[in-house]
């Protein structure tokens, strides 16, 4: 379980194809001296374990069903936002977040001028999952829906977040990793299970 409050943010080594699949290998943050081979890491919204380890490196394996399913099918980011399981006695400052990525989006717009705006595309299908002033995930980094259409969202970026994450370096175009609020996907599985269907 994670929160989407990001605490690092490395660079990606190299990426080796294999027979277990795509082995990347990140750069280990300095402070990360109790890292643990096993241990889970949200590396941009995707929680992936940590398969070897080194004083500078580490390294995850990337399965076939992520890469049909996530960004890094598409494309393997130079740099990714990072964060490491939370723990019992952790403060819990963003939303749960599971690094289980529900779809791809798209970077359609990006707004500098006084206010850091991005606008995202997303799945139609996935419309009852994104909630005006609800939570959503971007890349790991855990936001606010600002606004809302009907296959599209915007989420306004604080300062904070334009100095600790990835986010400022996405351009128009790009894909990112979403992650939609687990409790709504809980509801919504729910309601679907128990009413009828016209």
């Amino acid at each position: 379980m994670f929160t989407g409050i990001i605490s690092d943010t490395t660079a990606m080594r190299l990426a080796k194809t294999d027979k277990s699949g795509l082995t990347l290998t990140f750069d280990r943050p300095k402070s990360w001296d109790d890292l643990r081979k096993g241990d889970s890491v949200a590396t941009n919204g995707i929680c992936l374990t940590v398969a070897a380890l080194s004083d500078k490196e580490y390294d995850c394996i990337v399965v076939p069903e992520t890469l049909a399913r996530t960004s890094f099918g598409k494309q393997l980011p130079k740099k990714v936002n990072l964060e490491r399981a939370m723990s019992m006695k952790s403060r819990f400052d963003g939303h749960f977040v599971q690094g289980h990525v529900d779809g791809i989006g798209q970077v359609t717009a990006i707004k500098n001028n006084g206010e850091s705006r991005l606008t995202i595309s997303f799945d139609p299908e996935n419309r009852n999952l994104v909630i005006y002033k609800g939570s959503i995930t971007i890349d790991g980094v855990a936001l606010t829906v600002a606004a809302l259409e009907h296959n599209s969202f915007n989420v306004a970026l604080v300062p904070y977040t334009l100095e600790h994450t990835t986010l400022p370096s996405l351009k128009v175009g790009d894909s990112v990793n979403l992650e939609f609020d687990i409790l709504g996907k809980y509801v919504l599985n729910t309601m679907r299970a128990t009413l009828p269907q016209n």
